[in-house]
């Protein structure tokens, strides 16, 4: 297996390591030789023994096993690493009397064989194959970690005790198949939360389907859901297949559902009792295995008394209900939630933003935010565009914030009862209530209050306020 007159290439970055088992010594060396000339970080063991011992002490991506071996064989090798390693990748090396041996391990895991006598060609060859798969799967646990970080609940920015208890408890339905309908007003992030739900959930592998039930005309609504058959109305050229069947296996999110049409409410209700679909024109049922969960603006009750929504269809679809708090009621998410679209569309555009005025930050406490946090997000996007000095002021605000009181004070809860005290007791009140406003977020209290870190832990120490 020699290579001698076979140059150095570049090596392989060594984030793969490769277990080598050999009761032939000389074969093991020559393996372990030509794999690191390319790179690849190798142990070697010299018997099946040591080769089961290294898998169960030691962590290895790839492992190349002998399939006759004195001791200890390829074959209790391979079912040792697949107990051990399950992520690893095992190649049996066998002459050509075991070959049929070699499938036999291929069906219980392995990932290919090799026929000696083993060149370094076929070896890298082998080699190569194996840590492209190692690789991909890698590539896959770190998309779904960066999917779970920005669509789960990890994604949801907030400081805020409802966000918090809300957030509590759909950690709790996400893992089941419940329906859950999500409540709120537009802008208050009711997609985010379904598919946190959905990426918290053993479906999120699966497909994560939005249908907005009011962005659809209302004859094609059903087509949409189920699908058509060729021919079932003027436009129906081909087959397709609808939300359902696209979702199968996963979740479907039916947002604005209570502009569904009534005669669609029936048949959805039907769907979700016996989980088979019929596209439209067809008579053929479609079993589907798909969680729904909905989301509206509208207060379905009044929608119900209306007779515009079907009551046995709202109580299928609540399983769980989930209300989504305005941002006007959870005003100390304003400053998180700003902080994080700020990083955000900063980088989008390319601009170095780095960082919101305290007077800026007072106008934002200070609004009431019909929109929301989209409304919000919109606000922090149009004032890093305008920027030109790094900064977020209020020369950077939008039109509708020019005239706005800064931190309108709440009926009832003003400090009256301090007045004839001591100036300190003031002060006092005033750090209080706006480490309470930050959710004891000392740095951006410092900011509101325009005084430096530094002074604001002296007063905390002074005023015992921990």
């Amino acid at each position: 297996m020699g290579d001698a007159n076979e140059k150095d290439v570049t090596a392989t970055p060594d984030d793969v390591r490769v277990l080598i088992v050999d009761n032939d010594k000389a074969l093991a060396h020559a393996m372990t030789e030509s794999l690191e000339r390319v790179g690849y970080p190798c142990t070697t063991a010299f018997s099946g023994k040591e080769g089961v011992k290294a898998v169960e002490q030691d962590t290895f991506d790839v492992i190349f096993t002998d399939l006759v071996m004195s001791d200890v064989d390829g074959m209790e090798v391979l079912a040792r690493a697949k107990q051990a390693l399950p992520d690893s990748e095992v190649i049996v090396v066998t002459g050509h009397a075991s070959v049929p041996t070699a499938v036999q391990a291929m069906q219980r895991g392995a990932f290919n064989f090799l026929e000696k006598p083993v060149t370094p060609d076929k070896l890298r060859a082998v080699a190569e194959k194996a840590v492209d798969k190692v690789r991909l799967r890698r590539q896959n646990v770190e998309l779904s970690q960066r999917l779970d970080e920005k669509f789960g609940f990890e994604g949801i920015i907030f400081t805020s005790k409802k966000m918090q208890a809300m957030i509590d408890r759909l950690k709790r339905v996400a893992p089941t198949d419940a329906t859950v309908l999500i409540t709120g007003e537009n802008g208050t992030g009711k997609d985010l939360v379904a598919q946190a739900i959905h990426q918290n959930s053993p479906r999120k592998s699966k497909r994560f389907v939005a249908l907005n039930a009011g962005a659809v005309a209302e004859n094609l609504v059903e087509s949409e859901l189920f699908g058509h058959v060729k021919g079932a109305f003027t436009d129906a050229v081909t087959d397709r297949e609808g939300a359902f069947e696209y979702a199968n296996g996963g979740t479907l999110f039916l947002d604005e559902i209570g502009d569904m049409p009534a005669a669609t409410q029936i048949k959805l209700l039907r769907v979700l009792e016996d989980h088979t679909i019929t596209r439209v024109g067809d008579n053929k049922p479609i079993k589907v295995n798909v969680r729904v969960i909905s989301a509206t603006n509208r207060e379905l009750e009044k929608a119900i008394e209306g007779g515009s929504f079907r009551e046995d269809l709202y109580y299928r679809l609540k399983v769980v209900t989930v209300q989504m708090p305005a941002l006007r009621d959870r005003r100390e998410d304003i400053v998180p939630l700003t902080d994080h679209f700020r990083k955000l569309v900063a980088k989008q555009h390319a601009k170095a933003v780095k960082s919101v005025s305290p007077a800026v930050t007072r106008k934002l406490m200070a609004y009431d935010w019909p929109g929301n946090v989209r409304q919000l997000r919109n606000a922090v996007e149009s004032m890093v565009i305008y920027d030109d000095d790094g900064m977020l002021d209020v020369d950077d605000l939008p039109m509708e914030f020019a005239d706005l009181e800064e931190l309108a004070p709440v009926a009832g809860e003003g400090p009256t009862q301090l007045i004839g005290q001591p100036m300190d007791a003031f002060e006092k009140y005033a750090i209080e209530q706006t480490l309470q406003l930050t959710s004891g977020n000392r740095e951006e209290a410092a900011k509101i209050l325009e005084i430096g870190a530094r002074t604001l832990y002296r007063k905390l120490d002074k005023y015992e306020l921990g």
